[in-house]
């Protein structure tokens, strides 16, 4: 009965009126930034590019690949899958324009972190959407609001289904204990986590960028194997993104509505635009103002959703048109994944594997920042050692126990999540705008020199 209830919650709170908020903030957003999106290619540049004017904890490319390893995960796969199955591949057309709009929402949150971002008693940046709701608008409970469920979500999202998602890859393709797999699980992350955002962010420099490439290559190979149903692949994508008729037996006929619903609600649980999460690691970024931290994070949505879950949709999609016996009527996301992967000679299951287990391990170091983060700014930095032996004990859980439950109920914190962060966006809007017309494309370098204020008492933390 709980199970159900809390089932239903998760349906509620995923459903129509946060899609309408968040995808709403994404177009609205588009036009108070002048549409940034044009950017996208200067932002890449930039993110690779060295900073060393602006106060920080980290480079600007340790910022954004750490909150690329959170919001590249099991979502880019299994989430594409999911969309598929249930709302047909109309749905990836609609995920697709969620990273074209949403990277407006990245762009604005990411802004206003570092904008109201201050420095901790030991010279370490805190930022994030409760320091723009606490600073910028005055509304501090709304920002305990937004840190609570972050610490709190973590755990799960992050941590405990993400870690059941690597132990059960790797014990059914190579015949390994679990206990085993999650013993080494634990040690590795305990040993990451234990350096700090210094040794997560170096992790992640080495890992998202290798880890994505690989899977994206592999990708390009199985749409070569595949590139007689692209022609296809493509129109029925297209068409059934706005037509109810199921373009071929292997597919859902879902209505257009259903496409969206799916469409959307995936490609915004996987790219996290709105969500105020990838902000909590963008205000540590060194960075020479808040215009310039703000157009590398928003690069972020374009790799996670723009490139990495389409090609996971066009995969899928073109293999179960070449291939007619793939079931993609089943409503269960991890098996028409399985299932459009496998028929691929030698390439498919390896690059999924390969794919489910790094996403799903680096997500559980990039949460785990974020959410030491909003821990801190509730009880302050003494809180840190204690989060991080609870990090740990709960990566042992995950790894070994049924996850359903603790999967919506990270699934419904995690959606409430962007509830007090797109209000900070909305209301700073005009902020947003005044920033972005400041520093233009000329003085996109200028160091900011508002002087970024030391947070007294930051071993206390706001209920400390």
């Amino acid at each position: 009965m709980f199970a159900e209830i809390i089932d239903k919650i998760d349906g509620f709170v995923w459903g129509w009126p946060l899609i309408i908020l968040l995808f709403g903030t994404h177009i609205f957003m588009t036009v108070r930034t002048g549409f940034i999106q044009k950017d996208i290619f200067r932002a890449i540049k930039m993110s690779v590019q060295k900073d060393e004017y602006g106060d920080g904890d980290v480079s600007q490319f340790g910022a954004l690949t750490t909150a690329l390893s959170s919001t590249i995960g099991t979502g880019n796969i299994i989430g594409v899958g999911t969309a598929i199955a249930m709302g047909g591949p109309g749905s990836v057309l609609w995920m697709w324009l969620t990273g074209i709009f949403g990277i407006a929402t990245k762009y604005a949150e990411n802004l206003i972190a570092v904008k109201y971002r201050v420095k901790s008693e030991n010279g370490t940046m805190i930022g994030g959407a409760m320091y723009a709701l606490d600073r910028g608008l005055h509304m501090r409970w709304l920002g305990i609001v937004f840190a609570l469920l972050a610490s709190v979500c973590a755990f799960g999202i992050g941590n405990m289904v993400q870690a059941n998602a690597v132990v059960t890859n790797v014990t059914q393709n190579f015949n390994v204990s679990p206990m085993l797999v999650a013993v080494i699980l634990t040690a590795v992350v305990g040993v990451v986590i234990l350096g700090g955002i210094q040794s997560i962010t170096k992790v992640s420099e080495a890992l998202v960028p290798f880890m994505a490439l690989f899977y994206f290559l592999g990708c390009l190979v199985i749409l070569f194997i595949n590139r007689d149903a692209l022609p296809a692949t493509i129109s029925v994508i297209v068409s059934s993104a706005f037509s109810s008729r199921a373009a071929t037996g292997g597919f859902v006929g879902a209505a257009v509505m259903t496409a969206c619903r799916y469409g959307f609600a995936r490609g915004l649980f996987s790219n996290e635009a709105g969500m105020g999460s990838a902000p909590l690691v963008g205000a540590a970024a060194q960075t020479a103002n808040p215009k310039r931290q703000a157009l590398v994070s928003m690069t972020g949505v374009f790799w996670d959703t723009v490139v990495i879950c389409l090609m996971s949709g066009l995969v899928m999609v073109s293999s179960i048109i070449k291939y007619p016996g793939i079931d993609g009527l089943s409503g269960n996301g991890a098996t028409v994944v399985t299932n459009a992967f496998s028929v691929i000679p030698g390439i498919g299951v390896p690059v999924l594997v390969f794919g489910l287990i790094t996403f799903a391990f680096s997500t559980i170091l990039g949460w785990y920042y974020y959410g030491e983060r909003a821990a801190v700014y509730l009880f302050g930095e003494k809180v840190i050692i204690w989060y991080k032996v609870l990090w740990v004990i709960f990566v042992m859980l995950g790894s070994l126990v049924e996850l359903n439950l603790v999967w919506n109920i990270a699934d419904i914190l995690n959606g409430l999540m962007a509830i007090p962060n797109i209000i900070a966006v909305l209301l700073l809007s005009n902020v947003i705008a005044d920033e972005t017309k400041k520093y233009g494309g000329i003085h996109i370098n200028d160091i900011d020199r508002e002087e970024i204020p030391v947070l007294e008492n930051s071993k206390k933390g706001i209920l400390g």
